[in-house]
C-alpha cells in the first residue's frame, strides 16, 4: 500500500548569502489511504538539544498561520500559496547570519506522515576590509602588509597582488593567505608601489589598496646631534632668563633697602628761612651791648638780601654791606621783632 511521500531533491545543505532569498523545498504526494485533514508544518530544530523545536510556519485545516517565530515576521511564507496541491516548500527573505539553523518540514494526512530536515548556512560576505603596514620602511628592513576584513564569515582567504610597477610580487615575499600578511624581506627601494589585498569567501569578496615607499635609512647620528644641541640653546636661554630675573628681582630690593633707609636716618634739609634767622641771630649777637645811639647809621637789610646758607666768610675779611635804600617794612604790624643791622664804613670799621 502506498502512502504518503516527500518527492523534493534530497538536498540537506543550502549556502547563502546574507540579504539574498532561499527557497527550502518540500514537496509531496498523497496516497488513495490519505483521507485525514492536511497538515504541513516547518519547525526551527535548536543547535542546543536542550531546547524546544521552534515553530516557524504552518498550514492547517485550510489556512495558514505565521505568527510563530517572531525573528522572521514579515521575511518568510510558503512558496506556493495554496499547499494542498502538493508544494509546502518555504520562501526566507533577506536572509541573516542568524537564520542559519537546521529547518524541518514535516507533511502529515492521516494515516501518513512524512519529513524532511535541510541545513542553511547563511554566509556573510567579506566587508569593511582594511589594509596597513608593519615595520619600517627603510631599505634592508622587514615590513609586513597586513589585510584583514571586520566583517565576513569564515573561512576567509586573503591574496595579495601588486598593481605597479612590475605587478609582480617580490622575490623576498612570503604570502600568508589565511592571515591576510605579504612579508616583505630586506626591502628594498625597488619594491615601492600600490599593492592590493582580495578577502574573499564562499560568498563573496572585498579588496583594499595600500601604497609602500620605501626609503635609504635616515641619519639617526645627525638626528641626535641636532636635537643635543637643540636642547642646550634651550637650556641656556633659560638660564640667562632665571639670571635676568633674579637680578631685576635683587635692583628692586636694594631699591626699596636705600628708599627705606634715606627716609628713616637722614633729617630732613634746613629750609631758607631757617638759615635766614640764623644769620640774623648771628650778627645780632656780634653787637654786643651796642646802645641806641650807636645804632642810629645802621640801615636794615631786606629779607630778599639775606645770604643762603652757602654764603662763607673770608679769613681776614669783613663783609661790607651797601646802605638800602628801601624801606623796612612796619615789623611791629607783621608781629616781630626789628633787628638792627649795622653798616660798615669805608675803612672797614663799623659806625
Amino acid at each position: 500500500t502506498r502512502s504518503l511521500t516527500i518527492t523534493s531533491p534530497d538536498q540537506s545543505m543550502f549556502e547563502k548569502a546574507q540579504g539574498e532569498k532561499v527557497t527550502l523545498p518540500c514537496t509531496f504526494e498523497l496516497s488513495e489511504e490519505d483521507e485525514g485533514p492536511l497538515d504541513i508544518e516547518w519547525v526551527l530544530i535548536p543547535a542546543d538539544n536542550q531546547k524546544g523545536e521552534q515553530i516557524i510556519i504552518m498550514y492547517s485545516v485550510d489556512k495558514i498561520y505565521n505568527h510563530y517565530y517572531a525573528a522572521m515576521t514579515g521575511r518568510m511564507q510558503f512558496t506556493n500559496l495554496d499547499p494542498r496541491s502538493g508544494d509546502g516548500s518555504l520562501d526566507i527573505l533577506n536572509l541573516k547570519a542568524a537564520d542559519t539553523g537546521t529547518y524541518q518540514c514535516k507533511v502529515k494526512k492521516a494515516p501518513g506522515v512524512e519529513s524532511r530536515k535541510i541545513h542553511l548556512t547563511v554566509l556573510v560576505k567579506p566587508a569593511r576590509t582594511k589594509c596597513s603596514i608593519e615595520g619600517s620602511q627603510e631599505v634592508g628592513k622587514d615590513v609586513t602588509l597586513k589585510c584583514a576584513s571586520q566583517e565576513g564569515s569564515p573561512l576567509l582567504s586573503y591574496n595579495w597582488r601588486r598593481v605597479s610597477g612590475t605587478q609582480e610580487l617580490p622575490a623576498t615575499s612570503v604570502l600568508n593567505k589565511n592571515a591576510g600578511e605579504l612579508l616583505l624581506k630586506n626591502a628594498s627601494e625597488e619594491y615601492s608601489g600600490v599593492y592590493n589585498c582580495v578577502a574573499s569567501n564562499r560568498v563573496g569578496t572585498d579588496e583594499c589598496s595600500i601604497e609602500l615607499n620605501v626609503t635609504p635609512p635616515v641619519n639617526t647620528a645627525g638626528m641626535i646631534a641636532g636635537a643635543i644641541i637643540g636642547t642646550l640653546l634651550a637650556l641656556s636661554v633659560l638660564t640667562f632668563l632665571i639670571f635676568c630675573c633674579c637680578k631685576k628681582h635683587r635692583e628692586k630690593k636694594y631699591e626699596k633697602e636705600v628708599h627705606h633707609d634715606i627716609r628713616e636716618d637722614v633729617p630732613p634739609p634746613k629750609s631758607r628761612s631757617s638759615t635766614a634767622r640764623s644769620y640774623i641771630g648771628s650778627n645780632h649777637s656780634s653787637l654786643g651791648s651796642m646802645s641806641p645811639s650807636n645804632m642810629e647809621g645802621y640801615t636794615k637789610t631786606p629779607y630778599s638780601q639775606v645770604p643762603s646758607e652757602d654764603f662763607e666768610h673770608t679769613p681776614g675779611q669783613n663783609p661790607t654791606f651797601a646802605p638800602s635804600k628801601v624801606a623796612a617794612p612796619n615789623l611791629s604790624r607783621m608781629g616781630a621783632v626789628p633787628v638792627m643791622i649795622p653798616a660798615q664804613s669805608k675803612d672797614g670799621s663799623i659806625v
